[in-house]
């Protein structure tokens, strides 16, 4: 970019003393050249006019132009029409020696009434030679002409270009400043983002973004170091994940292959076998559950399950169950509050589905809910939507794990101790569920006051029909 200024710089002045030089130059002649026609025309009409009808003296005539010539900067010329040079502003007029112009031919100046040059070798510089006829009764007696140097259109000429390379210069100046502000405040942030970005690529993301600015560019390098933030524990999630997944798979296998290996070499009596083979049963069931869900989740991750939507009255749904925890509520002396809008509440979703979810989230509700409490479902609804509210008063979940429950296989700190028969895929599921039905589900949750899960469905009114 540097280079490319200079080059700007360097094509900037280069058009300023070729072309604007030359057009402005043509500009400054031409209006030169109008000025002084419009004087040898005045000269014509009044004070040659005077002289040819004999109302003025030559002396007279003389000091007119003389007077004029040092006010234009121009020789006047009184030329007959033969080429005889009958005044001459710059010298005294001498009648008994005219000077002729040789080859003198007002033809030779064409349609124009200028021309520039030495004008038939009398000027030993270049003038700009400006004619008007002088016309006594329709008929041409003879010619004014006034002879400007050259030099002096020049002159001007560069005063003008002058002042166009001193604006340029301050153009260029400005144009650096912008370079140097464009190179501090883009150019460089970039390349500390780009070396950062190069880094991460390494896997080494502990490398800072030294990119601090409330533009595009500190949005970028904020969101740079979130993402290397967020890869940098990508390595221990994927750690917890694989213990998690092994944890719920070995526990199970382990403890059939220990019991039947007890059993193969009698360590385990004959009589004691059908209570150990429940067991193994029960871990069997447990490794099925696990594959079960497995297949459910993934089959959802494709966004493409197919939905049974049907009207259906939701509260009846959470009625139900419910009902299904009385035996657990009942062992741990815990209690399900129903707190349901009107008497039916009806929706269009998948029934089976839902009630999934709502099995999920009443499920996890319990397990971590301490003996004595409660439990409240409630449904509201609000902008023809209808949101379910699943809120128990137990451990809770830690902050920064909120972002991360829906995640397959994953358990909180927290949790890992209490769920001993979880799959820490039931949360994941209801997730898949609501927003496979383009709905959303939410939790708000502190430690040691309780949790809240808030699903939504859309509100059916059966008047409608």
């Amino acid at each position: 970019m540097f280079i490319g200024y200079l080059l700007f710089g360097i094509l900037g002045f280069t058009v300023v003393s070729t072309i604007t030089y030359h057009l402005s130059y043509r500009y400054i002649r031409s209006h030169e050249a109008a000025d002084l026609y419009k004087e040898a025309n005045l000269i014509a009409s009044d004070y040659a006019s005077s002289y040819y009808n004999n109302t003025i003296t030559l002396s007279e005539f003389e000091e007119r132009l003389e007077a004029l010539s040092h006010y234009l900067s121009a020789q006047i010329w009184i030329v007959g029409t033969n080429g005889d040079i009958l005044v001459n502003s710059a010298q005294k007029a001498d009648l008994s020696n005219i000077e002729t112009i040789e080859g003198f031919n007002i033809t030779d100046f064409g349609s124009e009434y200028c021309r520039t040059g030495h004008f038939y070798g009398r000027f030993k510089e270049e003038r700009l030679s400006v004619y008007a006829p002088i016309s006594i009764n329709y008929k041409v007696r003879g010619y004014v002409f006034l002879h400007k140097p050259t030099s002096a259109v020049i002159l001007f000429n560069n005063g003008l270009l002058h002042i166009s390379y001193f604006t340029l210069a301050i153009l260029i100046l400005c144009a650096f400043v912008l370079l140097a502000i464009f190179t501090w405040t883009i150019i460089l942030p970039i390349q500390k983002i780009t070396k950062a970005a190069g880094e991460y690529a390494a896997g080494t993301f502990e490398h800072p973004v030294d990119v601090h600015s409330n533009d595009e560019i500190g949005y970028l390098a904020a969101a740079f170091t979130y993402m290397a933030n967020e890869l940098n524990t990508l390595e221990d999630d994927q750690r917890k994940f694989v213990s998690n997944v092994s944890h719920d798979f070995r526990s199970p296998l382990t403890s059939i292959k220990g019991y039947v290996e007890a059993m193969l070499d009698g360590t385990i009596p004959t009589k004691f076998q059908e209570k150990y083979l429940k067991i193994i049963l029960f871990e069997t069931e447990r490794l099925n559950k696990l594959t079960e869900s497995l297949l459910e989740l993934n089959k959802f991750g494709k966004r493409g399950v197919m939905l049974d939507i049907s009207k259906f009255d939701i509260n009846h749904t959470i009625k139900m169950t419910a009902q299904t925890f009385e035996g657990i509520c009942k062992d741990k002396r815990i209690s399900i509050e129903l707190i349901l809008t009107g008497q039916t509440l009806y929706t269009a979703a998948d029934m089976s589905k839902i009630q999934r979810v709502i099995y999920n989230l009443l499920d996890n509700a319990i397990k971590f809910s301490p003996p004595g409490s409660a439990i409240t479902v409630e449904t509201t609804v609000k902008n023809e939507k209808i949101f379910v509210s699943v809120n128990d008063r137990g451990i809770g979940i830690p902050k920064e794990s909120l972002g991360k429950i829906w995640e397959r296989f994953y358990k909180t700190d927290l949790s890992r101790g209490k769920d001993k028969t979880g799959t820490g895929l039931g949360l994941a599921i209801a997730r898949e569920i609501v927003l496979s039905h383009q709905e959303n589900i939410n939790v708000i949750s502190t430690e040691g006051v309780g949790t809240k899960f808030i699903f939504s469905l859309p509100l059916y009114n059966p008047e409608d029909e």
